[in-house]
């Protein structure tokens, strides 16, 4: 049996008075496309700077393929390549200084193919002699995308990877992430976009004041927690009793939630035979946003 690309039992961590992880129980297995999702203090970051060593937990296990981050932390950093969330960069160096520079505190000195193959995924090659500081924002990013993966580590965790991001570069990266994906790489995802997260991973955890509320496959959580909705925008207010679960939702809209497509004929006929008249309607597909918040107000 494989052991999981990150094991963490038990993890916890204190700032002062402030709870940041309350027992985080996780198993990631290896090729996972796996989202971490929670509003801002949920203890993502600190999840991942403990998994990257960059914090120590006061109690609690953590692995990256099978090596403890502290007792083999030499091997366990080999194995993981992180993306931060915050732009930090040596303003001396070109981008390709700093991709080997990366690259030796692995003990990597032959390493400039592969440095040319992620520079041409990431659309930097014509920025790689060009001097960090002078770069935009998301040029910059990009840049940490290539630092992260310049030693091949089998698992890749991406903190906020397209904040500032333009639509073309964000789906220039997210292909690229997907064909690490399918090449076997294990992605583990925060992000802000939940349609991204919708789209890209195979798992999801949220987490909320330091604790797992919702752990599941993608596509049970959106069977599980949101449902499909008709939104019509009707010429002249009428009573909502007669239709379950039905609201305002401004402007003379009103939405009806359902599970079955069979029973919008139903629900457009029951309107109608109260008289009242639709100018607009909308089918509205379940999404990731409804039940992270259905999630998040729940627990």
């Amino acid at each position: 049996m494989s052991v999981s690309a990150i094991s963490i039992r038990g993890a916890r961590k204190h700032y002062g008075p402030l709870q940041a992880l309350a027992g985080v129980d996780l198993e990631i297995r290896q090729g996972e496309f796996f989202g971490l999702l929670g509003p801002n203090g949920a203890g993502k970051t600190t999840l991942i700077s403990a998994l990257a060593g960059l914090t120590r937990l006061d109690d609690g296990v953590l692995e990256v393929m099978g090596h403890d981050v502290v007792s083999d932390y030499r091997n366990a950093r080999r194995q993981l390549g992180v993306v931060p969330q915050e732009l930090v960069f040596d303003p001396f160096f070109t981008v390709r200084e700093a991709l080997r520079l990366q690259s030796g505190y692995f003990g990597l000195t032959r390493n400039d193919a592969w440095i040319d193959e992620i520079l041409e995924h990431l659309d930097l090659t014509a920025k790689a002699d060009a001097n960090m500081r002078m770069l935009s924002g998301g040029m910059k990013r990009r840049v940490l995308v290539a630092q992260a993966l310049v030693h091949r580590p089998p698992v890749i965790v991406l903190d906020e990877p397209t904040a500032g991001v333009d639509v073309e570069l964000r789906q220039g990266l997210w292909a690229f992430i997907r064909k690490l994906n399918t090449d076997g790489h294990t992605i583990v995802l925060t992000t802000h976009y939940l349609e991204e997260a919708e789209a890209l991973c195979h798992r999801i955890a949220m987490l909320k004041a330091g604790r797992i509320v919702a752990l599941d496959t993608t596509s049970n959580l959106l069977h599980r927690f949101s449902t499909h909705a008709l939104r019509v925008r009707l010429a002249e207010p009428i009573g909502l009793d007669f239709l379950p679960g039905a609201r305002e939702a401004g402007d003379g809209w009103v939405e009806i939630p359902f599970e079955r497509y069979g029973e919008v004929e139903d629900m457009l006929s029951r309107i109608r035979l109260t008289g009242g008249r639709i100018e607009e309607m909308v089918l509205g597909e379940p999404d990731l946003e409804k039940v992270f918040v259905g999630v998040m107000h729940a627990a």
